[in-house]
């Protein structure tokens, strides 16, 4: 079924699109987190007018371009958010999201598609971002991504926050896997054992018949 976002879905869509999606995940996961709504016609054509309101804001030469370029490089966004003891965010900054703050504090509208985030930002931190504005033309915007309530720590604190999160998520994938082989090991005995005993039946001999009586050899 086709429905829009409401929301940024990693590796299903940005905010405002119009994606094709199994009916079981739209019930069971994108309607209820309010993630999606259903594609009717009146929202698909609204959509369609407010994209193209917007695209009007878009570059639309290559020097216009280059000036939004430069503009773009010399922006530091900065995003508050909510997170964890080692960086973890609680949520995640999307294209869409950049591409909100870059219209609200420098009144630029980008193509949300063109900013080559490959993966939603999880984690504080500095990042920097491609853009495409226009053809051949595109610039990297930094990104500070900070605790809500603080300040974001040193480099060295960061890596090594990243790290800490790392050897515990290589260690829960690694104490899954050893589970999942003992799993493994303990049905393969099982049916090994079952086997066994299959076999163990299909070689025991019949029993053989109990003799019947002669009523001829009682009356001698």
């Amino acid at each position: 079924m086709d429905v829009i976002l409401l929301q940024d879905v990693d590796k299903v869509g940005l905010r405002g699109e119009v994606v094709s999606v199994a009916r079981g995940y739209m019930r069971n996961y994108l309607a209820p987190r309010r993630l999606a709504e259903e594609a009717t016609s009146a929202r698909v054509a609204e959509l369609e007018k407010r994209d193209s309101q917007r695209a009007r804001h878009e570059a639309a030469s290559f020097e216009q371009a280059q000036e939004i370029a430069d503009k773009l490089s010399q922006a530091e966004l900065r995003f508050d958010v909510n997170a964890g003891p080692q960086g973890t965010l609680f949520g995640s900054v999307t294209p869409t999201d950049i591409a909100d703050e870059i219209w609200k504090q420098l009144k630029i509208r980008v193509d949300r598609r063109k900013i080559d985030l490959a993966e939603s930002i999880k984690r504080v931190g500095r990042y920097q971002i491609p853009i495409e504005v226009f053809t051949d033309v595109s610039a990297d915007v930094k990104i500070m991504v900070v605790p809500e309530g603080g300040e974001l720590p040193p480099e060295e604190e960061l890596e090594a926050m990243a790290a800490a999160q790392r050897e515990a998520e290589e260690a829960s994938a690694a104490a899954a896997a050893e589970a999942a082989a003992a799993a493994e090991e303990a049905i393969a005995e099982v049916e090994a054992e079952e086997t066994e005993v299959e076999a163990e039946e299909a070689t025991e001999p019949d029993a053989e018949p109990a003799e019947i009586a002669d009523p001829s050899a009682e009356r001698s």
